[in-house]
């Protein structure tokens, strides 16, 4: 396929959607799995499942479009408040999913990172994700962040900690810190801020996610849940976001 025939496919696909001016990181809030699960009658962990299918065509659709970094908010810190039963599911499932696709995801250039506080995850899971990070951290086409055990409030814990670190050891000066140099410390380190985040099921707040990455990015709330998140909830999305007035802050005339 020619590049003029390639940029006319993929305008054909995305209607309405700028190929130019497109967000560099595009965050997501994977909302409303169990909701799915129990208006189709099924255990509400069937779900979680249901919704795997959902993120590989997100995966695809960013290879696509070209957009070079991608951060899912797949089990928080609060997320153990939940089930024993959902929890152990969920881990399980995400050992599985983790070994299943990494496959894939190498031959399509996506560089796996897992962000959040992995290091107080089961040894298990722990060796499943250092071999995904290993096996595709020479990939360039898209970076996958997948938070794991992840708090917002947790990481700027954990920043200060590592600040103070630093300070202590002589390595810092203190008084020369900005935020430049802050968010070197951070997960998302050497990467663009998210400029939209996703969220679905109709769910109107943050849930402790990316608090100091999301200072200026602009939200899209869906109503659809997960599982059901199609191309065409995407491009809506990207429609959205491409009639924002990105001001940062400064006024305009």
């Amino acid at each position: 396929m020619t590049p003029s025939s390639k940029t006319a496919s993929l305008q054909g696909r995305w209607t309405g959607v700028d190929l130019d001016r497109l967000p560099r990181h595009l965050a997501v809030i994977m909302d409303g799995n169990r909701r799915w699960a129990l208006r189709q009658l099924l255990p509400g962990i069937q779900g979680h499942r249901a919704g795997v299918g959902t993120m590989r065509e997100l995966v695809k659709a960013c290879c696509e479009l070209g957009i070079p970094h991608l951060t899912v908010y797949a089990f928080s810190t609060e997320n153990w408040k939940r089930s024993q039963d959902e929890v152990g599911y969920l881990w399980a499932l995400f050992q599985e999913v983790i070994e299943h696709e990494v496959e894939e995801l190498d031959a399509q250039g996506v560089r796996m990172r897992f962000i959040g506080e992995v290091d107080e995850l089961a040894p298990r899971i722990q060796s499943v994700i250092a071999q995904a990070e290993s096996r595709t951290a020479g990939n360039s086409r898209l970076t996958l962040n997948i938070a794991l055990n992840y708090g917002g409030r947790r990481e700027i814990l954990e920043v200060t900690r590592a600040v103070a670190r630093a300070a202590m050891a002589g390595q810092l000066d203190v008084e020369s810190l900005d935020e430049a140099s802050l968010a070197r410390f951070f997960y998302t380190a050497g990467q663009p801020d998210p400029d939209l985040l996703v969220r679905t099921s109709g769910e109107m707040r943050l849930s402790n996610y990316l608090l100091w990455q999301l200072a200026y990015t602009e939200i899209h709330v869906t109503d659809t849940l997960w599982p059901d998140f199609r191309h065409e909830d995407l491009r809506q999305a990207l429609v959205a976001f491409q009639r924002r007035d990105r001001r940062f802050g400064a006024q305009t005339r």
